[in-house]
């Protein structure tokens, strides 16, 4: 082998060390951008997805709680106020100025207790008047019914025979003058006094005859009747100024508690027009109530009204005192609806109330089916879901779930009405409930979640 093969051979083996190294060197640029391209694409995305999340709207969700088939069976539950069943305000019958209140709010009253003195000085008068009156008519009518007193028929026989004596002497006295004046002893003007004065006297002896008479018959029956009227009517008028006189002290009409007083001393109160202005005469003077007869006022929706009876049976808890029940029934069932509302008012008596109960109160009732088996339905299991988060979308019912940042939309069916909530079929139970879904929102919408403290 000569020398130039040998070398043409050596060479071929030899590396070229500017060739590898610009190799390596596109390798690592084409690396290089791979990566930033990976960076800006997850970079792009993470971004999008924040922009979509925080423009989402922002939703309220609950779980939603299994039901047992063994829980108590309830045909309906409905909430409302306790307010008593028959709550007073106490009035004035007359208009006067308060001069004396003794109750409190709070305060228990028996019926026919004072409450409130109204100043009575003028019914006093009034009443003094009346019954003065009274006296005098019955005096008269008395005197009237008793008749002429024997003394009097006595007096009136004497005057009689008295004026029957002058009579006498005035007519001895006209017969002389008569004589005298025939035989021109007496003028004309002598006869004529003797005349007259014999005309009186016989009057007087007729009026006297007439007189004594009446007394001794008595007086008219015509005369008793009208002062008998005329006493009724004293009396009339002496009942009514007492009346009125009584009315100044204002008593409880019945056994209960005062709810509300609402005037004070001094004012003015009237039987009439009350004004709302400061200083104005006041209409009432307390309110009052018997707490021992209670009742739970419940607005029922008519498409639910169907399930109550009258007389249907419930259980009373107020939410004041969650762990207090109490038995109650339906009292009272308004005769008519409230178009407005769609409801039915019903009135549920409290069969045993105590001192926790209060009117105004928030209750809640539980109406429980008939004792009887047979008519008793069993309360189905199921998956209780808000009231607020049910939709009805072309005669389905459904719900949407917030899942992985999503709302999903679920069918269900209605098997139950509860308190505020429904018991559905067609939930596994422990599902996110959005409530209060926006209008707009719907199946597969990005959401943000916040849950219902």
């Amino acid at each position: 082998m000569s020398l130039d093969t040998k070398h043409t051979d050596l060479k071929a083996l030899r590396i070229d060390r500017n060739r590898r190294r610009g190799g390596q060197a596109h390798w690592a640029r084409n690396v290089i951008l791979l990566g930033i391209l990976l960076v800006t694409l997850f970079s792009g995305a993470a971004l999008v997805k924040r922009f979509w999340t925080d423009s989402a709207p922002e939703i309220e969700v609950v779980h939603a709680a299994i039901e047992k088939a063994d829980a108590p069976a309830t045909v309906l539950s409905a909430s409302g106020y306790i307010v008593a069943h028959h709550k007073i305000n106490v009035n004035s019958k007359v208009t006067g100025r308060i001069a004396w209140i003794g109750v409190e709010k709070g305060d228990r009253v028996k019926a026919g207790q004072v409450l409130v003195r109204l100043e009575n000085q003028e019914f006093q008068a009034q009443a003094d008047q009346a019954r003065g009156a009274v006296a005098s008519v019955e005096a008269r009518l008395k005197a009237l019914e008793t008749g002429s007193r024997p003394q009097e028929i006595e007096q009136a026989k004497h005057n009689l025979e008295q004026a029957v004596a002058n009579q006498t002497i005035a007519l001895i006295s006209r017969n002389r003058y008569r004589k005298l004046t025939r035989e021109g002893v007496t003028s004309q003007s002598d006869l004529d006094d003797a005349d007259a004065r014999y005309e009186a006297a016989d009057q007087q002896v007729k009026a006297l005859e007439k007189a004594y008479e009446l007394l001794k018959i008595g007086p008219r029956i015509e005369d008793i009747e009208r002062a008998r009227g005329d006493l009724a009517e004293a009396q009339g008028r002496l009942a009514y100024a007492q009346t009125l006189l009584e009315a100044t002290e204002i008593r409880a009409p019945v056994s209960g508690t005062i709810l509300e007083r609402t005037a004070e001393k001094g004012e003015l109160v009237t039987a009439q027009f009350a004004s709302g202005a400061a200083g104005g005469p006041r209409g009432s003077v307390v309110s009052l109530a018997d707490l021992t007869d209670l009742q739970v006022e419940l607005d029922i929706s008519q498409d639910d009204f169907s399930r109550l009876t009258p007389r249907q049976r419930g259980i009373v808890t107020a939410d004041a005192f969650p762990d207090r029940k109490y038995q109650g029934y339906i009292a009272e069932i308004s005769p008519e609806a409230n178009r407005q509302k769609a409801t039915v008012q019903v009135k549920v008596k409290v069969s045993n109330p105590d001192e926790y109960l209060r009117p105004e109160m928030n209750a809640h009732v539980e109406f429980i089916p008939d004792a009887n088996p047979a008519t008793a339905d069993p309360k189905p299991s199921g998956v209780l879901v808000p009231a607020a988060a049910l939709r009805d979308v072309g005669g389905k019912k459904l719900v949407l779930i917030a899942y992985q940042n999503k709302a999903i939309a679920r069918e269900v069916r209605v098997i139950g009405r509860r308190a505020e909530a429904y018991l559905v079929e067609g939930l596994t139970g422990g599902e996110d409930i959005i409530i209060n879904p926006p209008a707009g929102l719907k199946d597969g919408d990005i959401i943000r979640v916040r849950r219902k403290a």
